[in-house]
């Protein structure tokens, strides 16, 4: 004789809310990112070979996505990507052992540092913004020009600063 439960409400809403959708979609325009990075005949082959691996993961692609072309203090660039910055910390050193980044004395500050791309790292991000362009063109071929405009537009006034 089968079980008898009680009656559940629906809780289908959880898995199609627009933050776990968005979320998804995250994941997912990263990972792309990430294998056309590996792909990518500029990206100097070590750092190639790490994309390949899984050794790179979206969480480094915070430093090339959030470091300014004039470099930044640790704690300048932790707080722009949403990080702690003892995650960032963990993170440059990663990216310095790779000759992504280095880490300079700031002028400004002497007991300070700023962490600034090496011209490996200016290689990389060259290679990110190929990456990126690609995985944009892909997503607007599969849904269509005008919905990826709309939802660009979108995403662009829901995550400005208030």
């Amino acid at each position: 004789m089968p079980i008898l439960l009680p009656h559940l409400p629906d809780d289908s809403w959880r898995l199609t809310h627009m933050g776990r959708l968005l979320g998804h979609a995250m994941r997912r325009f990263d990972a792309r990112v990430l294998q056309l990075m590996a792909q990518d005949e500029a990206v100097p082959l070590a750092l190639s070979h790490l994309a390949e691996r899984d050794q790179v993961s979206a969480a480094h692609i915070h430093i090339t996505r959030h470091l300014s072309l004039a470099g930044d203090r640790l704690v300048d660039l932790a707080a722009r990507a949403g990080m702690s910055k003892q995650a960032m910390a963990q993170l440059v050193d990663q990216c310095e052992a790779w000759n992504l980044v280095t880490r300079e004395r700031d002028p400004r500050d002497a007991r300070a540092r700023t962490v600034r791309f090496t011209e490996t790292g200016l290689l990389w991000l060259q290679a990110f913004e190929r990456a990126v362009s690609q995985a944009e063109a892909e997503f607007r071929a599969e849904v269509g020009e005008q919905v990826a405009t709309v939802v660009k537009l979108g995403l662009e006034v829901y995550g400005a600063d208030s």
